[in-house]
């Protein structure tokens, strides 16, 4: 067995489609992480801010310790919490939309009726021996009768 360098195993790893596969995904999800931040900092949350009396939904949060001379305070910032979680959630959502569309797209292909052969029309020699072996049989029970009299 011929021993590879690190080098041409890394080459031959990298070169492999799924790893070329998840790189693109990569990229394209912190693009999409990047869109959905914007929406829910920038829309979502501001909206909600504002029914809710508040601008900012960051300021949500419960004082641990109130801050003292030079030392800040302890605080426990939910609102930033149910920021994450409405991100998730939009982006939990988002790819479930996209997996169903996706597993649709190829239910369909898979459903894609075959068009089923036609019934082969008999030849000329199959209607022939079809008929000759009917007429044998008929032939035979002639004779059977006529050998009973």
């Amino acid at each position: 067995m011929e021993k590879k360098g690190i080098i041409a195993e890394f080459k031959e790893f990298i070169s492999r489609g799924n790893v070329m596969d998840l790189a693109v995904g990569m990229i394209i999800g912190s693009a999409f992480t990047a869109i959905v931040n914007s929406l829910v900092n920038d829309v979502v949350m501001p909206a909600i801010g504002m029914v809710i009396g508040n601008n900012s939904f960051e300021n949500f949060k419960y004082v641990i310790k109130a801050a003292e001379g030079d030392n800040p305070e302890s605080a426990i910032y939910y609102g930033t919490f149910i920021q994450n979680i409405v991100n998730f959630l939009l982006i939990a959502v988002v790819v479930f939309m996209l997996v169903k569309g996706i597993n649709a797209l190829r239910k369909k292909k898979e459903e894609a009726p075959a068009e089923e052969p036609a019934p082969a029309e008999p030849t000329p020699v199959e209607i022939n021996n079809d008929l000759l072996k009917e007429n044998t049989k008929v032939l035979q029970e002639i004779r059977d009768a006529l050998n009973k009299k």
